[in-house]
Protein backbone atom coordinates (compact mmCIF):
# COMPACT_ATOMS: atom_id res chain seq x y z
CA UNK A 1 0.00 0.00 0.00
CA UNK A 2 1.32 3.47 -0.67
CA UNK A 3 2.21 5.77 1.57
CA UNK A 4 -0.74 8.48 2.20
CA UNK A 5 1.88 11.33 2.01
CA UNK A 6 3.08 10.20 -1.27
CA UNK A 7 0.35 11.86 -3.34
CA UNK A 8 1.60 10.74 -6.75
CA UNK A 9 0.85 7.23 -6.16
CA UNK A 10 -2.12 5.33 -5.97
CA UNK A 11 -3.49 3.05 -4.06
CA UNK A 12 -1.74 0.32 -5.15
CA UNK A 13 1.75 2.37 -5.62
CA UNK A 14 1.49 3.24 -9.29
CA UNK A 15 2.51 6.77 -10.51
CA UNK A 16 -0.51 9.80 -10.80
CA UNK A 17 -0.75 12.91 -11.81
CA UNK A 18 -2.31 14.38 -8.72
CA UNK A 19 -6.42 15.62 -9.46
CA UNK A 20 -6.03 19.23 -8.23
CA UNK A 21 -9.58 19.94 -10.10
CA UNK A 22 -11.68 20.50 -6.56
CA UNK A 23 -8.48 22.72 -4.57
CA UNK A 24 -8.91 26.09 -4.08
CA UNK A 25 -7.27 28.70 -6.60
CA UNK A 26 -4.45 30.96 -4.19
CA UNK A 27 -1.45 33.24 -4.83
CA UNK A 28 1.18 30.91 -4.96
CA UNK A 29 5.06 31.62 -4.96
CA UNK A 30 8.25 29.34 -5.08
CA UNK A 31 12.55 30.33 -5.36
CA UNK A 32 14.85 27.96 -5.81
CA UNK A 33 18.79 28.25 -5.97
CA UNK A 34 21.58 26.22 -7.50
CA UNK A 35 25.31 27.04 -7.75
CA UNK A 36 27.89 26.42 -10.31
CA UNK A 37 31.14 25.69 -8.92
CA UNK A 38 34.13 26.91 -11.31
CA UNK A 39 37.71 27.88 -11.95
CA UNK A 40 38.19 31.81 -10.75
CA UNK A 41 39.13 32.30 -14.39
CA UNK A 42 35.69 31.08 -16.17
CA UNK A 43 33.99 33.20 -13.06
CA UNK A 44 36.26 36.15 -14.62
CA UNK A 45 35.33 35.70 -17.65
CA UNK A 46 31.64 35.11 -16.95
CA UNK A 47 31.73 38.60 -15.01
CA UNK A 48 33.45 40.29 -18.22
CA UNK A 49 31.33 38.86 -20.33
CA UNK A 50 34.11 37.67 -22.38
CA UNK A 51 33.00 34.16 -23.20
CA UNK A 52 33.52 33.40 -26.62
CA UNK A 53 29.93 32.33 -26.95
CA UNK A 54 28.39 35.54 -26.08
CA UNK A 55 26.65 36.25 -22.74
CA UNK A 56 26.21 33.64 -20.82
CA UNK A 57 24.31 35.43 -18.08
CA UNK A 58 21.57 37.30 -20.20
CA UNK A 59 21.61 33.33 -21.84
CA UNK A 60 21.12 31.23 -18.97
CA UNK A 61 18.51 33.96 -17.83
CA UNK A 62 16.57 33.53 -20.34
CA UNK A 63 16.86 29.32 -20.58
CA UNK A 64 15.92 29.49 -16.96
CA UNK A 65 12.27 31.49 -18.11
CA UNK A 66 11.84 29.17 -20.78
CA UNK A 67 12.75 25.92 -18.41
CA UNK A 68 10.06 27.05 -16.20
CA UNK A 69 7.13 27.30 -18.46
CA UNK A 70 8.08 24.07 -19.81
CA UNK A 71 8.47 22.38 -16.87
CA UNK A 72 5.23 20.21 -17.41
CA UNK A 73 7.31 18.85 -20.44
CA UNK A 74 10.13 17.62 -18.56
CA UNK A 75 8.41 16.02 -15.23
CA UNK A 76 6.34 13.87 -15.98
CA UNK A 77 3.42 14.05 -13.06
CA UNK A 78 4.08 18.46 -13.05
CA UNK A 79 0.90 19.88 -14.19
CA UNK A 80 0.72 22.69 -16.87
CA UNK A 81 1.09 26.05 -14.95
CA UNK A 82 -0.01 29.56 -16.53
CA UNK A 83 2.76 31.50 -14.95
CA UNK A 84 1.85 34.96 -14.12
CA UNK A 85 6.03 35.85 -13.11
CA UNK A 86 9.55 34.12 -13.29
CA UNK A 87 12.41 35.86 -12.70
CA UNK A 88 16.42 34.10 -12.96
CA UNK A 89 18.68 36.15 -10.76
CA UNK A 90 22.68 35.43 -11.50
CA UNK A 91 25.14 36.87 -9.18
CA UNK A 92 29.47 35.99 -10.03
CA UNK A 93 31.72 35.91 -7.47
CA UNK A 94 35.09 34.54 -7.11
CA UNK A 95 34.73 30.97 -8.02
CA UNK A 96 30.88 30.46 -8.98
CA UNK A 97 28.03 31.56 -10.57
CA UNK A 98 24.80 31.53 -8.00
CA UNK A 99 21.09 31.63 -9.41
CA UNK A 100 17.91 32.53 -7.22
CA UNK A 101 14.96 31.68 -9.69
CA UNK A 102 11.07 32.57 -8.48
CA UNK A 103 7.98 31.51 -9.91
CA UNK A 104 4.40 32.80 -9.25
CA UNK A 105 1.03 31.82 -10.60
CA UNK A 106 -2.70 31.80 -8.96
CA UNK A 107 -3.94 28.72 -9.45
CA UNK A 108 -4.62 25.42 -7.61
CA UNK A 109 -0.97 23.52 -7.67
CA UNK A 110 2.31 25.31 -6.45
CA UNK A 111 5.42 26.25 -8.28
CA UNK A 112 8.52 24.75 -6.82
CA UNK A 113 9.21 22.69 -9.52
CA UNK A 114 9.40 25.71 -11.96
CA UNK A 115 11.64 27.06 -9.57
CA UNK A 116 13.78 24.12 -9.66
CA UNK A 117 13.42 23.81 -13.30
CA UNK A 118 14.27 27.03 -13.48
CA UNK A 119 17.97 27.18 -11.83
CA UNK A 120 18.70 23.99 -13.37
CA UNK A 121 18.25 25.58 -16.75
CA UNK A 122 20.35 27.91 -16.10
CA UNK A 123 22.92 26.09 -14.59
CA UNK A 124 23.75 23.81 -17.40
CA UNK A 125 23.24 27.03 -19.99
CA UNK A 126 26.30 28.29 -17.68
CA UNK A 127 28.06 24.71 -18.40
CA UNK A 128 27.24 24.91 -21.97
CA UNK A 129 28.51 28.35 -22.56
CA UNK A 130 31.37 27.48 -20.52
CA UNK A 131 32.64 23.97 -20.61
CA UNK A 132 35.28 25.20 -23.58
CA UNK A 133 37.21 26.85 -20.66
CA UNK A 134 35.98 24.35 -17.67
CA UNK A 135 34.74 21.03 -18.32
CA UNK A 136 35.76 20.81 -14.60
CA UNK A 137 32.45 23.32 -13.46
CA UNK A 138 30.11 21.31 -10.54
CA UNK A 139 26.63 22.16 -10.43
CA UNK A 140 25.45 21.20 -6.89
CA UNK A 141 23.10 22.79 -3.97
CA UNK A 142 19.81 23.15 -6.25
CA UNK A 143 17.56 23.47 -3.47
CA UNK A 144 13.90 25.03 -3.01
CA UNK A 145 14.26 28.36 -0.75
CA UNK A 146 10.84 29.06 0.25
CA UNK A 147 7.11 28.43 -0.97
CA UNK A 148 3.90 30.19 -0.25
CA UNK A 149 0.32 29.83 -0.86
CA UNK A 150 -1.88 26.62 -1.57
CA UNK A 151 -3.25 24.32 1.96
CA UNK A 152 0.32 23.77 3.36
CA UNK A 153 1.36 27.41 3.88
CA UNK A 154 4.43 28.85 3.99
CA UNK A 155 8.20 27.30 4.27
CA UNK A 156 11.20 29.13 4.35
CA UNK A 157 14.35 26.87 4.67
CA UNK A 158 16.58 28.16 7.81
CA UNK A 159 19.86 28.89 6.71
Amino acid sequence: MADPKLTHLDEHGAARMVDVGAKDSTHRRAVARCVVQMKPETAAAIGSGSVSKGDVLAVARIAGIQASKRTADIIPLCHPIMLSAVTVDLVVDESSVTIEASAETTGPTGVEMEALHACSAAALTIYDMCKAIDRGMVIGELLLLEKSGGRSGTFRRAE
